[in-house]
This record gives structure tokens, C-alpha cells and sequence, in this order.
């Protein structure tokens, strides 16, 4: 008996595009990452959320002394001079930077207010080579992460890969207590005594509770890795809610750049799987590249030709699909066919509402999937490969598609 399910699932913990109107976000500040700047230079720290790890270094040892010739005359100058009073005293300023649109960069304080443009000429002045460093490192970020829109079939395992290797439990125990040692001299004052045993004894009761909270959460881990093992190597030869759930845990753990909402079908006998996959639009898309100038703490981004664009968006979607077909016939052993759909969301110009126009449909079996050369997946083109399978597609040369109506699972 055939059964449906369906679930939004989120796609995008990879990739760090921001997408908005707003612009860039470079994150120097909060989650995860921030900065502050010094008289010895601009000082950075970084932690990963969750896991208590954190980091703190001197990024640079750029140093500039003097202040604004024109004096605090107005509000912003006298920010600024307050500023640069910080910094002479060697106090930390934590820092957030903004890089928009355009290019411009925005310096806002840790409190999330925006720094006058006093304040950011203290601030360039302190920290220009680390301001740099950053800039630059995000720049690459970006360019690299375009590259990667277009590059999603890649990481895509073999078929033959399956199983299930459990993950340790990577949270470190609690350390133990320094309890204090008592003196010759506690014993001849009892009420001293006493404080350090009632001490001591507060010391390890707390340790005890957080280390039996810890063995609760090892606990815990540890049976859900033991029955993503089971599910994986046993329950994936039959059972629909194993098999859901696996193919489930697989496509969320992929670094998707957007978060979309996928349908899955599986057919009687759990032999065929159909999936439908909303895709982006190309207006979600990145429009423009990026590059740092020698001598200005800013961002130039370069517009992509509509040429390039189109590419980007066709080699996009054919990847999502690449990838998730990956997923399909590396994790359920037991399918042999998928057909594997994507739309997306246009304007329909006839009555102004939204719809949905599927721009693909592809019917794969597991002997034609694996003829598919994994060991070289660089030189893969996803939308080639696509077309060596039974294909509905109307895509011009140029990468413009038109509707077509998808494979069903009958």
C-alpha cells in the first residue's frame, strides 16, 4: 500500500548567502564571532554556538595617535573623541560590520547602534590591516559560495555507500571539584571547619547533579545514534517509516543554500520513489561577484551577465536534483526507480496569481545511476547528466524553461 508524507525541511545551513535587499551580512559580532579594537590593534574572538569552544587573538598591532583637528563639536565628534579615549586606554570596543549592496561597509557598535562617521574613521585608523583581513576573507566567502550554487552535485555519495557510522558523543564530562583541604587549624575552630566541609560538600553535590545530567544527554545521544544505525542498516530494507525518516535525516544534513519544502511518494512495495522539490526562482538567486580594492576598506561587486546568470540558476536546480537522486539510491537500498521533480513559484500572467510550473521531471532507474563516473564528479555537468536519463524538460539553449507536465507515481 502506498503512503504519502510530507515535510518542510530546511535546507541551509552550508552556505552564508544573504540574499536580502539589506545586504551582506558580515558577522564580526554576535553568534558566533566578534571583535573589539585596542590601543595594541584590533582583538577578535570566535566561538561555535553550543559547544562552549571559544578563541580569542590580536589580529593586528595597528596603532595611530592624534585626534580630530576640527575638536568635539558636535555630537558625533564627541562619540568619537570618547572612542578614541577607549582605545588609547586600551579598552575592548566590540564591533559589527554591515557590508551592503553597494558595497559600502556600515560599522555598528555591539549594541547594535550605528557608529557616526567619526567613529568609523577611529575606528579604520586603529584597525585598518585587521579591518582588511576581514573584508578580504569575506569577499572570498562570497565568490566562493556563488561557485558553490553551481557545484551541489559534487559532494554526492556513491551508491554503493551505505550504513551508518554512529557520532561520538562530543560533549566533554564536567571536571571534578577542588574541594578545599582543611587546615591544621579547622580543627580547633569548629564553625570554620564546618563552613569548609558544608563548602566542599556543595562543590560535589552540584558536581554530581551536572554529571548526571550529562550522562542523561550522553545517554540520550547515544541510543538515538544506536537506533539511526539500526534504521539505517536493517529498517531501510522495508520499513516506510525508516525509510522516510532516513532519507529524511540524509537531505538535512546536506549544506543547502535555501530552504525549500520537498513531497516524497514511495510506491507499493517500496521499489519506486517519486519526489517533487520547490526550487528557487532566479530573482532569489545571486546577481552580482565581488572584490576588494587595494587601498579602501569597501566591498565592489560586479554585476553577473545575464548569460552567467542563467547558467548559474540551470546548473542550480539540475544540481538540487543530482544531489537529492544521490541521497535517494545511497540510503534506500531497496528503491530502483525515482523520478524526480522541481518547480517553483511564478506569476501566471493570465490571471496574476501564483503557481506552481514545474521546469523538470527526471525517471532514473538504479543501474543507469550507477554508471555515473563518482570519483570524478568535477567533471560532471548536472545538466548533462540529467539528460542521459528520461527527461521532461523545455529549456531553451539560453537556460529560459517553459512549463511541462511532471512524471507521476502510479
Amino acid at each position: 500500500m502506498a503512503f504519502r508524507f510530507q515535510r518542510r525541511i530546511a535546507l541551509a545551513p552550508g552556505l552564508r548567502l544573504n540574499l536580502s535587499k539589506r545586504g551582506l551580512g558580515l558577522s564580526v559580532g554576535p553568534r558566533g564571532a566578534s571583535s573589539g579594537v585596542g590601543s595594541g590593534g584590533m582583538l577578535g574572538s570566535a566561538s561555535i554556538p553550543g559547544t562552549g569552544l571559544a578563541y580569542r587573538q590580536k589580529l593586528n598591532t595597528a596603532n595611530a595617535g592624534g585626534r580630530d583637528a576640527n575638536g568635539p563639536a558636535s555630537s558625533g565628534s564627541i562619540a568619537a573623541s570618547a572612542l578614541e579615549a577607549l582605545l588609547d586606554a586600551g579598552a575592548s570596543v566590540p564591533v559589527r560590520l554591515e557590508v551592503r549592496n553597494s558595497g559600502q561597509v556600515r560599522y555598528i557598535h555591539g549594541n547594535g547602534a550605528l557608529m557616526t562617521d567619526a567613529e568609523a574613521r577611529v575606528l579604520r585608523r586603529y584597525a585598518s590591516d585587521a579591518l582588511r583581513e576581514q573584508l578580504e576573507a569575506h569577499c572570498q566567502r562570497l565568490n566562493e559560495d556563488l561557485e558553490r550554487l553551481g557545484k551541489l552535485h559534487e559532494q554526492t555519495p556513491h551508491p554503493e555507500v551505505s550504513g551508518y557510522m554512529p557520532r561520538s558523543f562530543e560533549e566533554s564530562p564536567p571536571s571534578l571539584p577542588e574541594h578545599t583541604t582543611l587546615a591544621w587549624w579547622h580543627r580547633l575552630l569548629p564553625p570554620a571547619r564546618q563552613r569548609v566541609e558544608q563548602e566542599n560538600l556543595q562543590r560535589q553535590t552540584a558536581f554530581n547533579e551536572h554529571y548526571r545530567q550529562w550522562e542523561w544527554r550522553k545517554t540520550k545521544h547515544d541510543a538515538a545514534e544506536f537506533a539511526r544505525q539500526l534504521r539505517e542498516e536493517q529498517g531501510v530494507w522495508g520499513n516506510p517509516d525508516d525509510m522516510e525518516q532516513t532519507l529524511r535525516e540524509r537531505l538535512e544534513e546536506i549544506e543547502w543554500p535555501h530552504e525549500t519544502l520537498i513531497d516524497f511518494d514511495l510506491g507499493v512495495g517500496e521499489t519506486t520513489i517519486a519526489v517533487d522539490i520547490a526550487l528557487p526562482t532566479e530573482e532569489e538567486m545571486p546577481d552580482r561577484e565581488w572584490r576588494m580594492p587595494a587601498k579602501r576598506l569597501e566591498l565592489i561587486p560586479k554585476r553577473l551577465s545575464a548569460t552567467r546568470q542563467r547558467k548559474l540558476y540551470r546548473d542550480h536546480v539540475h544540481g538540487i536534483a543530482f544531489r537529492v537522486l544521490g541521497a535517494i539510491f545511497a540510503r534506500l537500498p531497496t528503491v530502483r526507480e525515482a523520478r524526480v521533480s522541481g518547480y517553483r513559484q511564478i506569476n501566471d500572467p493570465g490571471t496574476s496569481e501564483q503557481r506552481d510550473q514545474y521546469l523538470f521531471s527526471v525517471k532514473v532507474s538504479r543501474e543507469q545511476w550507477g554508471k555515473i563516473h563518482f570519483d570524478q564528479l568535477d567533471q560532471v555537468d548536472p545538466v548533462a547528466a540529467m539528460e542521459a536519463f528520461t527527461l521532461r524538460r523545455d529549456m531553451t539553449k539560453t537556460g529560459i524553461f517553459r512549463d511541462i507536465e511532471p512524471f507521476k507515481l502510479v
